[in-house]
């Protein structure tokens, strides 16, 4: 009989689409198809197909698989299948690249230069190394194909990926541009259970261009018909056909074992596992046990292991050759054999295959010797091959699988009895292991929860060992100030200190560390004359000890607290970076980077700003902190400095997708440069953010007064004041009434409130409503500037520009428009701030107007609009072209009147709407019906983008399209 391998039939539609992502591949469009289908439909058969195609085509096919272990996983395993095939066929252009990105030997030992048995890197190193990894596996893809010759990359059954596999496919989505690259990845929809962790995954990747999903349905009645002919070389009696369709549902696998029963002479069975059952029991009793032995080992195992079924595996028909393994001819094949095995002898064949793996430790990785002991219940071996495999996870920069193998060691430590002299380590050590893993992996929560239990070891035990009860006390309140609980972080320090302050010590790093770690704490909530004493003690403590990290982090704390000096906190922070990286502290002198650059920013330093930004995100790529506290915080001040300096362009992909709590926080400040580039959905996005992932009230006030400006610029008005006033509300109860980011929130209110009051007076209403709301916002504004200055200094100088512009604003709205008033603002934001100058520049041409100084006002917009094209502020350039018509300035690029949007006719209706008239009113002064009015009225509605006619005089008005007349003078 005709193997199912050589028959194809249907999925035209399926092959379309992924042949048309080869070909845009071949032109330098790279992308990612994620095939989803129920087990046994045909996603292999489909891929196999497309791979055979692709081939001939000229392009590289590589396939790779990920495999069901269960909680124990094999980090990167499909990537690094791959990557392996690759260097085999091309091993000079993959050390080429692992010359320049030595990490991506640990996933290729092969490679020359590879340590195969390199210790896993520190907590400092492990972040930079990663993103190296995941850098040259994108580099090997992407040098391994070419233009009309792509790379197509097969992933098959993602569903078993583990989280750093998953990560890494992330990652290469987002860093391919025009890569001849295609990647193909299947999974089993089915599977995905409603906390499956690739479905988070899925739906991130669905919403990326380059990814397409593609759904692959069961055979149809017509199609089932075709595959069933190629299969048994005739078409099928109706009658067998029929009984066929019924049973397998359209299910090719299914099918394919209900013809291969029926040939076989056999009753057709009810269910799939009773085929293969069948299927099972036709083979001779030495190839069954084979099998049954084979399928505790997954769907492949490798060949030394079974070398003496090979050739039986042919003539049966259940084993195939399979990248250098023997595998089953389907997962569901391994499955079934394996489900119908009794307990006990599930046991025994994992139990042979760790003695198998002990006696040759070659023959599996620790991983697998891991999932062998669990289903074995052998707990000692259990507890050390999952201790080995966390080794080797963090070998290969896998923290989320590291942890994961912790996890597993401490949850069978209870049932070793000698685990701690097993392991040469004790409880509290593993507990520390994995909430350093855990902190590294993004997983901040859970860092916390294992370091706490570590005190609870500790303390519980009794334990004369003082120093050790504070350092662990420490190492949680520095857990606890990475997902700020700050006031749990007090508690630990306090703690800490009290014990070391019990017992008559010499001058240590511990309580070094814990005056430090309480300074950090103290500083965070505000408390600073406990923080500044806290930190000297540190710094002396530490000079005592030769702890010069611990005296590096003092040092930062202290210079945070030098208020009235920026430029001598500048110095005490330079001072604190060389003794972090004298102790070899990364940690620390990322800590310093990131204040140094948030000092600079604030003090107006935007280039030097910019300057310590650039260089702290090197550092954390080099040296691994990547999405640890300051990794991200510098992230965020990234963004600002980028958007302050008049940046306002998408962002690069991240190297590294990140947790989504963080990426949540980035994205909350990149509303910025949203907003202000006139992004269709920003106001949308703005909104969605203010109570996301990221659980920070700073994003929450981005994100919030982002939302506000995108409303305002909507036109969105009474939202926009609406939500000003809730974040006022919500953001003061959980800081202080007086939080500095009032003063932005007020001026944004209060701009929302001119512009409304501005529409009032437009119709005819009286604004007094709207005066009394921004004469309010304006007060909070000045009493927080009096009161809320940061730390009891002064404000700095977008602190002072913001306050200035509500003072200007505030003048907009009583009508009263002062252009000295805005012309002081945009001298505030001058110190580098290029679209709120030019935002200021806009208004404070309005205001020229008013006086009838149009020179001036000319030469304000100019500067503006000039701007505002520049750095790509789309809604302001539009606003400044509407005032260029609207007063006539003829402001270079902007086209005068309103024939280019309206017609004669329709600029003439609209006139007359604008002066109250009705349709039939409209009709008579025009001489036409009054039909006819409602035509050019609605015509108007479409151009202008408004839903009623008192909307449309309002844009109109403001886009000059009215023909007013010449401010006076």
């Amino acid at each position: 009989m005709t193997r199912s391998a050589h028959a194809f039939v249907a999925r035209a539609e399926q092959v379309d689409v992924l042949l048309g992502a080869v070909e845009r591949a071949g032109r330098g469009e790279p992308g990612l198809v994620l095939v989803g289908a129920d087990a046994g439909v045909g996603k292999t058969r489909l891929l196999t197909h497309l791979a055979r195609l692709a081939a001939e085509r000229g392009a590289t096919v590589v396939t790779s698989h990920a495999v069901d272990l269960g909680e124990i996983g094999l980090p990167y395993l499909p990537f690094a299948d791959a990557l392996l095939q690759l260097a085999e066929a091309d091993p000079e252009g993959a050390a080429q690249v692992a010359a320049t990105r030595p990490a991506l030997r640990r996933l290729v030992p092969t490679l020359p230069g590879a340590s195969p048995g390199a210790p896993p890197p520190g907590a400092a190193d492990e972040q930079g190394e990663r993103l190296q990894l995941f850098d040259g596996v994108a580099s090997v893809l992407a040098s391994s194909g070419r233009a009309g010759a792509p790379l197509v990359l097969v992933l098959e059954d993602l569903h078993w990926a583990d989280s750093s596999s998953r990560d890494l496919l992330r990652y290469l989505v987002a860093r391919l541009r025009s890569e001849p690259v295609l990647l193909v990845a299947s999974y089993r929809a089915d599977d995905l259970h409603r906390r499956h962790p690739l479905r988070p995954v899925l739906a991130e990747l669905g919403r990326h261009p380059r990814v397409e999903r593609l759904d692959l349905p069961p055979f149809t009645p017509d199609e089932l018909r075709d595959f069933t002919t190629a299969l048994a070389g005739h078409p099928l009696p109706a009658e067998a056909l029929a009984r066929i369709q019924r049973r397998s549902e359209g299910n090719a696998y299914f099918a394919e074992e209900l013809l291969e029963a029926r040939g076989a002479g056999t009753d057709l069975p009810g269910t799939l596992a009773d085929v293969l059952r069948a299927r099972l029991e036709q083979l001779d009793p030495a190839v069954q046990r084979l099998v049954r032995t084979a399928s505790a080992a997954g769907r492949r195992v490798a060949e030394p292991l079974l070398r003496a079924v090979v050739d039986d595996a042919d003539t049966f028909d259940v084993l195939v050759g399979e990248d250098g393994r023997i595998a089953f001819r389907h997962a569901l094949l391994a499955e079934a054999v394996y489900t119908d095995l009794l307990p006990g002898e599930q046991v025994a064949l994992h139990r042979g295959y760790l003695l198998a793996a002990a006696t040759d430790p070659a023959l599996a990785t620790p991983a697998e010797r891991a999932h062998h002991a669990l289903l074995s219940h052998d707990q000692r071996l259990a507890l050390l091959a999952s201790r080995d495999a966390a080794r080797e996870a963090g070998r290969v920069l896998a923290p989320a699988e590291e942890l994961r193998h912790l996890e597993t060691v401490l949850r069978l430590w209870s049932g070793v009895p000698d685990a701690a002299a097993d392991l040469g380590q004790d409880r509290v050590e593993v507990l520390l292991a994995a909430a350093t893993a855990g902190a590294r992996a993004g997983l901040g929560e859970r860092a916390v929860a294992l370091a706490r239990e570590a005190v609870g070891v500790v303390d519980g035990a009794g334990s004369a060992d003082v120093r050790r009860l504070a350092a662990v006390r420490t190492t949680l309140a520095r857990h606890l100030l990475g997902v700020e609980r700050i006031d749990e972080a007090l508690r630990e320090t306090d703690r800490a200190l009290a014990a070391l302050d019990a017992s008559p010590l010499p001058p240590n790093a511990d309580r070094a560390w814990a005056l430090a770690t309480h300074a950090r704490a103290a500083l965070n909530s505000d408390l600073d004359d406990q923080a500044e004493i806290a930190a000297a003690a540190a710094v002396d403590e530490a000079r005592s000890a030769g702890a010069t990290d611990a005296e590096a982090d003092a040092l930062i704390s202290l210079a945070v607290l030098v208020v009235e000096d920026p430029d001598r906190a500048a110095d005490l922070l330079s001072d604190a970076l060389d003794r972090a990286r004298s102790a070899g502290d990364t940690t620390t002198e990322l800590r310093c980077t990131y204040n140094l650059a948030t000092n600079r920013f604030y003090a107006g330093r935007l280039a030097d700003a910019a300057d310590a930004v650039d260089a702290g995100l090197a550092l954390a790529a080099r040296a691994g902190l990547t999405w640890s506290t300051y990794g991200v915080e510098l992230r965020l001040i990234a963004e600002i400095v980028r958007y302050t300096r008049g940046d306002l362009g998408a962002p690069v992909p991240s190297a590294d997708p990140g947790p989504p709590r963080a990426l949540s926080a980035v994205e909350g400040v990149q509303m910025y440069a949203v907003v202000a580039r006139g992004d269709a959905d920003a106001a949308e996005r703005s909104l969605s953010l203010l109570h996301g992932q990221h659980g920070d009230t700073m994003i929450t006030l981005i994100a919030g007064g982002c939302a506000v400006d995108a409303l305002t610029w909507a036109g969105r008005l009474d939202e926009a004041v609406a939500l000003a006033h809730e974040l006022l509300d919500e953001i003061g109860r959980v800081w202080s009434d007086y939080f500095l980011g009032g003063i932005w929130l007020s001026a944004l209110g209060i701009a929302a409130l001119a512009d409304l009051a501005a529409a009032d007076r437009l119709a005819g209403r009286d604004p007094a409503e709207h005066l009394a709301v921004g004469a309010r916002l304006l007060e909070r504004a000045v009493v927080t500037a009096d009161r809320g200055r940061p730390r009891g200094g002064q404000m700095g100088p977008e602190g002072r520009a913001w306050l200035a512009r509500a003072h200007a604003e505030h003048g907009r709205l009583t009508g009263t428009d002062d252009p000295a008033t805005w012309g002081r603002t945009a001298e505030g934001f001058d110190y580098g701030y290029d679209y709120e100058v030019a935002r200021a520049r806009r208004r404070w041409a309005e205001a020229l107007l008013t006086t009838g100084d149009r020179d001036a006002a000319r030469e304000q917009a100019a500067l503006a609009l000039a701007t505002a094209r520049e750095i790509g502020a789309v809604p302001l350039a539009t606003a400044l072209g509407d005032l260029s018509r609207r007063a006539r300035l003829d402001l270079p690029g902007v086209p005068g009147g309103g024939a280019d949007v309206l017609t004669a006719r329709e600029a003439e209706v609209l006139a007359l709407v604008a002066e109250g008239l009705s349709n039939r009113q409209i009709g008579e002064r025009l001489y036409i019906s009054g039909k006819t009015v409602s035509v050019h009225v609605s015509r108007v509605l479409g151009k202008l983008g408004v839903g009623g006619r008192t909307e449309a005089v309002a844009v109109a008005h403001r886009r000059g399209l009215l023909g007013v007349d010449d401010p006076p003078g």
